[in-house]
């Protein structure tokens, strides 16, 4: 591996996970920059968690190597955890526990004195604006305020990577949004970078880069204006009078797929909003409707795999699963 770069929090090359004959993440070369949000977005069974936990130190790759915080995740374990902060997608908090108290005590395991570990229960808790409930019991929380404080606990032993399975998993869009919120918050004020995983195209846009991620492979990366650029055009649906004339008429004068079906007529072309009062002045037939829809991260996953992402009934296997799994 290349010699450790401070602007790199997170680099792997050729990492690899094989269990038995299945081989759960292949070839994976990864280069994530200090002080970033990087998203690796991805269905159910994908490889998003394996590759996760590998650079948690929770699982030992079979293949390659990975740096974290420019610590080695084999060779240099307990430096790394020293340098990362991790929320699992499953609240592991204590319900019985104030919030305070929760924090107190992971401050203790992470050998924070008691002195310094009061001083930073109190700054993490006013990052993710819980100062106001540090005494209320964990069981009284909503759902978003317990992610917010678990992520407040990802934040006692100031990591340079705080990684995050699913985080916003079971919130409301709202809830999504304020968590979201204090995570670019939490960026501006400590300079973070964060790492991670989701199957929520939404969630994804939130972020600086990320790693589509399928049957094992990472097969794009890149910004998500980048990647949608890829596939360039933008879907355009009208209603007119006529669809099946509309779409021969789009097809021969303008020398674009078009197909009428019970929406309308759908094309795509690289700037709707330009052909869209182009094609109204000289159409010929009457124009009911008309809708212009910028590619999203659905068709750029369609673009690489070949299928839209897909909610597994079981869930997507978490952090914690593989914590109970290794015992």
């Amino acid at each position: 591996m290349s010699a450790p770069d401070a602007d790199v929090a997170v680099r792997a090359e050729d990492l690899g996970k094989v269990y038995g004959d299945t081989v759960a993440v292949a070839g994976l070369d990864l280069s994530v920059p200090a002080g970033t949000a990087f998203a690796f977005l991805g269905p159910n069974g994908a490889g998003k968690t394996t590759t996760i936990s590998m650079l948690c130190t929770l699982l030992a790759p079979t293949a390659g190597r990975a740096e974290v915080a420019g610590f080695d995740v084999v060779a240099q374990p307990d430096e790394v955890r020293d340098h990362i902060g991790l929320v699992f997608q499953e609240s592991t908090l204590d319900q019985d526990l104030t919030a305070e108290e929760n924090l107190r005590f992971y401050a203790e395991l992470f050998g924070i004195t008691r002195r310094q570990g009061a001083a930073d229960v109190a700054a993490v808790l006013g990052l993710v604006g819980l100062t106001d409930r540090r005494d209320t019991p964990v069981r009284d929380f909503s759902g978003g305020m317990r992610r917010r404080l678990e992520i407040a606990r990802g934040l006692l032993n100031t990591p340079a990577v705080l990684f995050l399975d699913e985080p916003t998993t079971g919130l409301d869009p709202q809830t999504r949004v304020a968590i979201w919120e204090h995570l670019h918050r939490l960026r501006r004020e400590r300079n973070v970078t964060l790492f991670m995983t989701t199957h929520h195209l939404e969630e994804a846009e939130n972020c600086d880069r990320i790693a589509i991620m399928d049957d094992g492979f990472v097969v794009a990366e890149g910004t998500p204006a980048g990647l949608k650029a890829v596939v360039g055009a933008d879907l355009v649906v009208l209603r007119t009078d006529d669809d099946q004339e509309t779409a021969r008429v789009v097809r021969e004068r303008y020398g674009v797929e078009a197909e009428a079906g019970p929406d309308g007529v759908r094309l795509r072309v690289d700037d709707g909003a330009a052909f869209v009062p182009k094609f109204c002045g000289d159409a010929g037939v009457r124009v009911h409707s008309v809708s212009v829809t910028p590619p999203s991260l659905d068709d750029v996953f369609l673009h690489y795999t070949g299928h839209s992402i897909r909610d597994d009934e079981a869930g997507p296997m978490t952090l914690e699963d593989l914590v109970r799994r290794q015992g």
